[in-house]
């Protein structure tokens, strides 16, 4: 009697091989742009010489880490990170998910359309329109806000909304969910297109009204989605921006609460010239990135929905 063996890899390759070369490119991309370049980690334990290259430049070891963990602004720009991550994550996360799930509940089709163009426009303006636009629009002499401010009486004299420190989290979090809140809520849609009506029907008839079929049928069947899109967010909690601070942050008086530590690895890192320290203050962004992610993981494992 002849027992089939169980197919090898190979097989399995072969016998997709249309499929298989499809990814190709892409994992070509990945490692010529993400993996090669990472032999230049090396410049976070040396003390970088642009003309000496990097097998040759001198070791310091653990040196960058320690300058940057007692420079003055250590605490203040780990506190800047982790608020405004903190703000995008409670705030930006949630509001596509709850566009989405209005959208879906709309039964105009056109009205549908339209609310959807608008939401994703401003996703495709880069950062410099949209923080012309944000500085037009809060500016002292003849900005928007403060005229309707002023025309409610609520304010006596115009407000340099970007000069002053304790609004700027606000600001950047608001401009954030305007700009990627419509674009974000596609793959939510997706996840909700693909969820059976039948599940709908059988709730009607139990008498669920839509709020609840939302509730106890959408949400439930797109939280595999969310949880996944949480993980990553989780990961990246450290990103708190780069563009949008850089752009909107122009001002050094709001420094306190922009400043960052992509921004800080762009201002004291690259253009002093200071490439090791740079490198050093990035590898303590991403190990830390890398640890949340996995706790992220470990713990979505445990209900049954994880990355890997």
């Amino acid at each position: 009697m002849k027992i089939n063996s169980k197919p090898t890899r190979r097989s399995l390759f072969m016998k997709q091989w249309d499929l298989q070369s499809m990814v190709l490119p892409g994992i070509i991309f990945v490692f010529v742009f993400s993996y090669i370049p990472m032999y230049g980690v090396l410049m976070a334990f040396q003390q970088y010489d642009i003309f000496a290259g990097i097998w040759d430049s001198r070791w310091v070891g653990w040196t960058n880490f320690r300058l940057f963990f007692n420079a003055p602004e250590f605490f203040n720009v780990l506190r800047n990170t982790i608020a405004i991550s903190f703000l995008k994550l409670l705030i930006s996360f949630p509001a596509p998910i709850i566009l989405a799930l209005m959208l879906n509940e709309i039964r105009n089709m056109a009205f549908k359309r339209i609310i959807q163009t608008v939401s994703y426009l401003p996703y495709f303006l880069s950062w410099v329109i949209v923080s012309g636009f944000v500085v037009s629009l809060l500016s002292v002499d003849n900005g928007t806000v403060n005229i309707l401010l002023a025309k409610l009486d609520l304010i006596e004299r115009p407000i340099n909304f970007l000069s002053i420190p304790e609004y700027f989290w606000s600001i950047l979090v608001s401009v954030n969910v305007w700009k990627e809140v419509g674009f974000a809520s596609i793959v939510y849609l997706a996840a909700i297109a693909g969820v059976d009506p039948t599940l709908y029907e059988a709730a009607s008839i139990d008498g669920a009204s839509r709020f609840k079929q939302m509730y106890l049928v959408t949400l439930p069947c797109i939280t595999p989605v969310i949880i996944i899109f949480m993980i990553l967010a989780i990961g990246g909690i450290l990103s708190a921006g780069f563009e949008d601070i850089l752009l909107l942050a122009s001002n050094p008086i709001l420094r306190e609460y922009s400043d960052v530590i992509d921004t800080y690895v762009y201002r004291v890192g690259i253009q002093n010239s200071r490439f090791s320290y740079a490198t050093a203050v990035g590898l303590f962004k991403s190990i830390i990135s890398v640890v949340l992610l996995l706790i992220a993981n470990r713990v979505a494992r445990r209900a049954g929905v994880s990355l890997w």
